[in-house]
C-alpha cells in the first residue's frame, strides 16, 4: 500500500509534464511509421521519461510475468530508484554546501549536472525535455526520438532499436561502460580532489551490488541468476580496472599528482599512537613512508577472477598493474611513463573484458571465487578499506547469486558472516585489516562447503 501511496504521488507530481508528452509523443511514434526511413535521417533527441510513463508502456504499477519487460520500468524507477532523485540532489543541504565550497551553481554547473541530469545541446532536446527529470531512462538507453515509436510497432525488435540509437545495455561491456562514465568518470567527466575536498563522496563502484539496489527494472535473458552474476561481476571488473588506468593515464598527461586516483585513507584516517598503528605496523613496502600509494581496490578481487579464469591475463595484469603502482607512488616519477605504463594495463583489461563477456560460468564458478576471496584474506585487508569494501561486495553479489539455485543448509550462517564483513568498513577511520582478514577466514571456513 506504501508503495502504492508514492506511486499515487509521484504521478500526481508528474502530471501535467507526462500530459503534455502525449501529443509529441504521438508525432514522434507516427512519424517513421507513416514515413519509413525518416526516423534515421533525423537528429535524434531526448523526449523525457514521460515518454515511457504509459501503463501499457512502461508505467504499470505490477511486473508483468508473461513478457519479454516487465512493463513497471518506469514505475519502478520513480519510486524506488535514487537516479530520478539524482538532480535535486544538487538544491538540497550537502549540494549547496558543495556549490560554496567550489564557488559555482550546482544545478548549471557541468561539473554537476554532466552525472545528475541530463547535459545535453539545447537542440536535442525536445519540448517534452525536463531537466529536473534527473538520472532517466534516455541517460542509460539513449536519446529516444527515432527508436521510440518503432520499438512499440509490432515488427519492433531490440536490435532494430539498436540499429536507431537505443543504446545496448545488453552488452556487458557497453552497460559498464554507461554506469563507469559517471560511477568513476571518463574524459568529460570526473570527481577529482578539489571536489571530494568540497564534500562530493569518494567513488566506488561494483556493478551487481549497485545494480541490486537501483531496484533492477529488467530480466537478464539466456542465464541463471548465479551464471549471470558471476558473469557480470567478472566483466565489470575488468572493464572498470580498464577504465581506472585510463583515468590515471589521462591525469598523468594534466594534473598529476590528482590526489584522487591515489588511496585517500592512506592520508586521511584517524591519527593514533604510533605503538597502535597498523599502517606503521605493516610498513610501506614498495614505496616511501609519507607517499600516497596507488589505490588498488579496482584490482584486489579482479586478480582473483582472472587468476581463476584466465590465468595468462591474470599473469600479464599482476606485472603491469604493479608497475603503476610503482612510479604512481613514486614522486619522482615521470608522468609520460605513468601514463604509458596506464595504457598497457588498460589494453590489457580491455582484453580480459571481451574474454570473460564471452564465458558462460557456473554456480561452481561462484562458489570457487568466494572461496578464493576469503582465502586470501591477508593480501586484500592489507590493501586497506576500499579493497576490503570490494571484496565484501563481490562475495555479497557472488552468494546471492549462488543461493537462487542451490540454498546450502548454512545460508543463514554465511549471510550473518557476510553482514559482519561490511561492518568492518562502515567506518573507515576504525578499518582494522586484522580484523578484516579474521572475518573472511570466518566466512570461509563457512562457505569452503558450497
Amino acid at each position: 500500500m506504501e508503495v502504492r501511496h508514492r506511486l499515487k504521488i509521484t504521478h500526481r507530481a508528474r502530471q501535467f509534464r507526462i500530459s503534455r508528452v502525449a501529443f509529441e509523443l504521438a508525432a514522434f511514434a507516427l512519424t517513421p511509421l507513416l514515413f519509413p526511413g525518416s526516423a534515421s535521417a533525423q537528429q535524434p533527441r531526448y523526449t523525457g521519461p514521460g515518454s515511457c510513463s504509459s501503463a501499457s508502456c512502461h508505467g504499470a504499477v505490477q511486473p508483468r510475468s508473461d513478457n519479454s519487460v516487465l512493463q513497471n520500468e518506469y514505475t519502478t524507477w520513480a519510486v524506488q530508484d535514487k537516479h530520478s532523485r539524482a538532480f535535486s540532489a544538487l538544491t538540497g543541504d550537502p549540494g549547496k554546501r558543495m556549490a560554496h565550497n567550489l564557488n559555482i551553481n550546482a544545478a548549471t554547473s557541468s561539473r554537476c549536472i554532466g552525472c545528475h541530469t541530463l547535459d545535453v545541446p539545447d537542440d536535442q532536446k525536445a519540448r517534452t525535455f525536463d531537466i529536473n527529470d534527473g538520472v532517466s531512462c534516455e541517460n542509460c538507453h539513449g536519446a529516444a526520438s527515432n527508436w521510440l515509436g518503432p520499438h512499440t510497432a509490432n515488427d519492433g525488435s531490440y536490435a532494430k532499436s539498436v540499429a536507431l540509437g537505443l543504446y545496448d545495455t545488453r552488452d556487458l561491456i557497453r552497460r559498464n561502460e554507461k554506469c563507469l562514465s559517471c560511477h568513476l568518470g571518463d574524459d568529460a567527466k570526473s570527481v577529482d580532489h578539489e571536489m571530494i575536498a568540497a564534500g562530493h563522496p569518494d567513488l566506488y563502484f561494483e556493478i551487481e551490488s549497485f545494480s541490486a539496489v537501483m531496484p533492477p527494472h529488467w530480466k537478464e535473458a539466456g542465464a541463471s541468476d548465479a551464471s549471470a552474476v558471476a558473469k557480470g561481476l567478472a566483466v565489470g571488473q575488468a572493464v572498470q580496472l580498464r577504465e581506472w588506468m585510463r583515468r590515471i593515464g589521462r591525469d598523468a598527461a594534466q594534473i598529476w599528482p590528482q590526489y584522487a586516483d591515489l588511496d585517500c585513507f592512506a592520508c586521511h584516517h584517524s591519527l593514533t599512537a604510533a605503538k597502535d598503528s597498523w599502517r606503521q605496523e605493516r610498513g610501506y613496502a614498495g614505496r616511501k613512508a609519507g607517499s600516497p600509494p596507488f589505490n588498488a581496490s579496482r584490482f584486489a578481487v579482479l586478480d582473483l577472477i582472472a587468476k581463476q579464469l584466465d590465468g595468462a591475463a591474470a599473469r600479464r595484469l599482476d606485472v603491469e598493474v604493479a608497475k603503476v603502482n610503482q612510479l604512481v607512488s613514486d614522486p619522482q616519477a615521470d608522468r609520460r611513463q605513468i601514463s604509458a605504463a596506464a595504457g598497457q594495463a588498460a589494453a590489457t583489461a580491455d582484453t580480459l573484458a571481451r574474454d570473460l563477456a564471452a564465458m558462460n560460468p557456473d554456480s561452481a564458478v561462484s562458489a570457487g571465487l568466494i572461496n578464493a576471496i576469503c582465502a586470501d584474506s591477508e593480501r586484500i585487508a592489507a590493501q586497506g578499506e576500499r579493497s576490503a569494501e570490494q571484496a565484501g561486495m563481490v562475495i555479497n553479489s557472488l552468494f546471492i547469486g549462488y543461493e537462487q539455485g542451490k540454498r546450502p543448509m548454512n545460508d543463514a550462517k554465511i549471510r550473518t558472516a557476510i553482514g559482519d564483513l561490511y561492518k568492518q568498513f562502515e567506518n573507515p577511520s576504525s578499518y582494522n585489516p586484522e580484523a578484516f582478514a579474521r572475518s573472511l577466514r570466518d566466512l570461509g571456513a563457512l562457505a569452503g562447503g558450497l
